[in-house]
């Protein structure tokens, strides 16, 4: 195909960046932020207004669920001389799609129709970089070793935003701000190693958790960001704090003998206020509640900041505080409600209060202050496996999944018989192979 031939892309995004999963799912860094739980896609998302850092931000993330237009995407950049980036901690998809040096078979008759070998192999080793652990496997893939980024196996997936993992982070806001990401980070390590515990923020919001979930018996925390910038900061902590510290075996192979970590959830705190505070304030559930606000507007709108920490600080002392019912008849006694109005309305105007919050307050969100943040959450995340006795880097919970995955793959694709399973699990593969 001639260039000529494809789409034209947008010149304000040149650098396009392909992430590979490990179960073969394709993302395409470019076009509009899409939910993901990646440390870098949090960075990405709170950083997208160029113009308050003087940033040049040329990579955006996008999910494209669908194989095909992945594809499409990934050809229509090689055909226009970009270069795409393969970032996998195993690099496992020329094992699994059974063929070396050529890599995946279909993925090249996807970019080029009826795929020419010469072409295919000549199309990776010029415009695929590769971030792995497994450098045999990127060579065997195609890549050229040259241009792979290598990182140590010990770093987690969860981990990894600091390693050569970060690698679109810093193609997007530039390699200084990466620095200063980085520099953001270092700060907050030292804090860690450094400051006594009564005033070691990590320790302190770890304790805080601790108490909370096996002392207050909360079992969810809700994480509520005042800053759509930080829409993606709850998703990302699911998988740090979930993945890292959601067990009930020690490092020692012994039950824990008390709850873990508990089911994190949240949102921007006024689309929260919309949906679910309602349940927070009168549910009559135990739902500690973190908010995160910037003492810095992210967005020059008049008005709008002061507006923003204000119902950010209103509902933290909405949950501390309560209200009883005298509060509640003065309240509508002073508004010249009727008695009789008074009297029907006064169960409903009542709140408990004495819920558990936490603020954070950052200056500012710029690179360095995210650093920090992220970085306080991966130190809290450690010293709470430290407290519990577990081992926060490993995840066999995800491991039986994708085991099991493996074993079902098969029978979906009508490759091998359903013996051996489940009603439930049989019928749901019987429905989806009906033709």
């Amino acid at each position: 195909k001639q260039a000529s031939d494809s789409p034209q892309i947008d010149q304000h995004s040149a650098t396009f960046v392909l992430l590979m999963r490990e179960l073969g799912i394709l993302y395409a860094l470019t076009g509009q932020p899409q939910p993901a739980a990646d440390a870098y896609s949090v960075v990405f998302d709170a950083l997208q207004q160029p113009e308050k850092f003087g940033l040049d931000l040329k990579t955006k993330t996008r999910l494209l669920a669908d194989a095909q237009t992945s594809y499409e995407r990934i050809g229509q950049v090689l055909l226009e001389g970009e270069r795409l980036e393969l970032a996998s901690k195993a690099f496992e998809l020329a094992a699994k799609s059974g063929r070396a040096g050529a890599g995946n078979l279909a993925f090249y008759q996807a970019l080029f129709g009826e795929k020419p070998p010469t072409l295919g192999e000549a199309a990776v080793r010029r415009h695929f970089v590769a971030v792995s652990t497994n450098l045999g496997e990127v060579t065997r893939f195609g890549i050229d070793p040259d241009n792979a980024f290598a990182f140590w196996d010990w770093v987690g997936g969860r981990f990894s935003v600091w390693s050569a993992i970060g690698l679109p982070l810093a193609l997007a806001i530039g390699f200084d701000n990466f620095q200063r990401f980085l520099a953001g980070a270092a700060a907050m390590d030292a804090h860690f190693f450094e400051t006594p515990a009564e005033h070691n923020l990590p320790f302190l919001l770890a304790a805080l958790d601790v108490w909370n979930t096996d002392f207050l018996g909360a079992d969810n925390r809700a994480c509520l960001p005042y800053s759509q910038s930080l829409e993606l900061l709850p998703r990302y902590l699911q998988q740090l704090e979930m993945e890292s510290n959601g067990k009930r075996v020690g490092r020692d192979g012994r039950d824990a003998g008390c709850a873990t970590a508990p089911v994190l959830w949240g949102e921007p705190g006024t689309n929260g206020q919309h949906a679910f505070y309602q349940l927070i304030h009168q549910g009559g559930r135990l739902i500690p509640c973190e908010f995160i606000a910037c003492r810095e507007a992210d967005f020059p709108l008049p008005g709008h900041h002061d507006k923003l920490l204000a119902n950010c600080f209103a509902q933290a002392e909405a949950l501390m505080r309560g209200k009883t019912a005298d509060e509640a008849r003065a309240e509508m006694a002073a508004a010249h409600m009727p008695e009789a109005v008074i009297e029907r309305l006064l169960p409903y105007k009542v709140f408990p209060g004495n819920q558990p919050s936490t603020t954070l307050l950052l200056p500012r969100l710029d690179p360095h202050g995210l650093g920090q943040l992220i970085a306080l959450y991966e130190h809290k995340t450690f010293t709470l496996g430290a407290i519990w006795n577990l081992n926060a880097y490993d995840q066999w919970g995800v491991e039986y999944g994708k085991q099991l995955a493996n074993r079902l793959l098969p029978i979906l694709e009508g490759r091998a018989r359903p013996d051996g399973l489940d009603s439930s699990t049989a019928g749901l593969i019987a429905y989806c192979r009906r033709s």
